[in-house]
């Protein structure tokens, strides 16, 4: 198979590798390990195609792939809804999909009024109901005046941060949302076709990877479909149960670079222990 969409067909071994950032590749707000880089820098130069899959805004991917050294490759954003192909330390879009905003902010604003709500501008930030932590966005933040200005531009997540946001999950999704907790006062919301595994699974059928040759190391809710997704999923060893239930293997957690491990023994499948 020649070339697709800008993807060159890889050599004949190669995995395609799904991979979680905050809490899989490094512990949030702390930079990434040498021994992480460098695993990164190794499978990238034997020839696996490396797919950074976070729940993070586009912004925040391309921060962390600066981190990793990662200059060239694919990055999976905002749960799957924004998808970017690096090329020489520079981005162009590839694939953008849409949350209906004003559904999700108006079931929010109706029964938790006191909640944040923030609607992401790719690339560059959030517009955001009132204002954020600096440190639980990337990029700038963009006060609105009228809840309506939230959904006034497409955005392809939100993100609701407050007391018990968690509690609004369910509700979420039972009007079409895809909706994770990723914590009890932090919800992102996505569109409900759209996840980190629907979006690697074009990716992989575009670059003609083999199903048998797809690994995912992950260690949140936000990470099981591309967990389940892949021939080997790997749950990092402080994942929740749920999370590991749902993997096919484990490894060490993220303070013992675990994700290095799975990274190196890429050309051992042995070397994965099974969960």
């Amino acid at each position: 198979m020649g070339p697709r969409d800008g993807v060159t067909t890889p050599d004949s071994r190669a995995h395609m590798v799904g991979l979680d950032i905050d809490g899989t590749l490094m512990v949030t707000g702390q930079p990434p390990s040498d021994a992480v880089i460098d695993s990164i820098a190794r499978a990238t130069n034997a020839g696996h195609v490396i797919v950074l899959a976070t729940g993070r805004s586009l912004a925040g991917a391309l921060t962390a792939a600066h981190q990793l050294g990662l200059r060239d490759g694919w990055v999976v954003a905002s749960n799957g809804s924004v998808v970017a192909k690096l090329s020489g330390g520079a981005y162009h879009l590839t694939e953008v999909h849409e949350v209906d905003a004003e559904a999700v902010v108006t079931l929010v604003t109706r029964v938790r009024p006191n909640l944040r709500i923030a609607a992401e501008i790719v690339g560059a930030g959030y517009r955001v109901s009132a204002n954020f932590p600096r440190h639980e966005l990337n990029g700038d933040q963009v006060v609105v005046l009228k809840f309506a200005e939230l959904w006034a531009h497409p955005t392809p997540r939100l993100a609701i941060y407050g007391d018990q946001a968690r509690m609004l999950v369910p509700a979420l999704q039972a009007g079409g949302m895809t909706a994770f907790a990723t914590r009890r006062d932090w919800v992102d919301v996505t569109p409900a076709t759209v996840s980190k595994a629907t979006a690697l699974e074009k990716l992989r059928r575009d670059a003609g990877i083999p199903p048998e040759r797809t690994v995912a190391i992950g260690d949140s809710e936000n990470d099981i479909p591309m967990l389940q997704w892949a021939a080997r999923g790997v749950a990092m060893g402080h994942a929740s149960p749920l999370v590991r239930f749902a993997a096919s293997y484990a490894t060490k957690g993220v303070d013992a670079d675990g994700a290095a491990l799975v990274l190196d023994s890429l050309a051992v499948p042995a070397a994965f222990r099974s969960v």
